[in-house]
């Protein structure tokens, strides 16, 4: 399998994105923000078809668009905006995003017929070796800096009010996170597609969270579970022609995510019992 240069071209960029992906996802679930990271995969998906339909580079768009979006989200958390009113501007820029496909579709597939499909679904065989270098390059420079504002941003996430008294920048770390995010979400739509990209973000997270209580051995944990997540998914989509590689990918994440839940229940049952009068 490894002898095949479409396969290790996939492994190498799905990796880069996994770690970076278990790493932001891990703090996504911890902050309770699950929900920004559904809402860049449609503001990803939206932003490529844009960039499609001005005859540009649909990675332009993801970028520009989760990007602008993840600064965007870091004024709407910090003003308290309703949830409710985030949930629906969001639907309208994925019906913005229908709007978009429909136009490409009629007016400019034939250009380039199936990178709307790559944009939902991801092209994990189809990497390159500019985009495999690309990745590696993006997910090294995103990674870097979860790392550094890890700690502090730990710290906002616990215990925001005494954070903010001790001197931690607690708004501009917010809005720094999901401004990482969304990069992060950008470059894994290229993977996995816009469609599932919120499974490698919060499936192995969730799944680390369950097996640790340790925030650290939790944050670690969670991105080799979602590399884990990738080289299975990659494998198994190899070994099953017939099997989409998004779908291989999503089934591992969600596999992982169940047995870890199995695992952190099990592990719970003696402490309950043993408080129990």
């Amino acid at each position: 399998m490894l002898s095949q240069p479409f396969i290790t071209h996939a492994l190498v960029a799905g990796t880069a994105v996994a770690v970076v992906c278990g790493l932001a996802g891990y703090f996504l679930v911890l902050r309770g923000q699950v929900f920004a990271g559904d809402a860049q995969g449609h503001i990803a998906y939206t932003g490529a078809m844009a960039a499609l339909v001005a005859g540009l580079d649909p990675r332009v768009g993801l970028f520009a668009a989760t990007i602008v979006a993840g600064v965007a989200l870091g004024v709407i958390n910090r003003r308290g905006a309703d949830d409710v009113a985030i949930g629906s501007f969001f639907s309208w820029i994925l019906g913005l995003g229908a709007l978009f496909l429909t136009y490409y579709t009629t007016h400019g597939s034939g250009i380039n017929g199936t990178a709307n499909v790559n944009v939902l679904f991801g092209s994990i065989f189809g990497i390159g070796d500019q985009a495999r270098t690309l990745a590696v390059a993006v997910a090294a420079g995103l990674g870097v800096v979860l790392i550094v504002i890890a700690r502090p941003l730990l710290f906002a996430t616990i215990d925001p009010a005494v954070a903010q008294a001790s001197g931690v920048p607690t708004r501009l770390l917010s809005a720094l996170f999901l401004v990482v995010v969304g990069a992060t979400v950008a470059e894994a739509t290229q993977i996995i597609g816009a469609l599932v990209v919120l499974g490698l973000l919060a499936a192995p997270a969730a799944a680390a969270a369950r097996l640790t209580t340790r925030p650290w051995h939790g944050f670690w944990l969670s991105a080799v579970l979602a590399t884990a997540v990738i080289w299975i998914g990659v494998s198994i989509a190899y070994a099953i022609p017939q099997a989409p590689a998004t779908f291989t990918i999503m089934s591992t994440a969600a596999t992982i995510y169940l047995i870890a839940a199995v695992i952190g229940a099990r592990g719970r049952q003696p402490r309950l019992a043993s408080a129990a009068p």
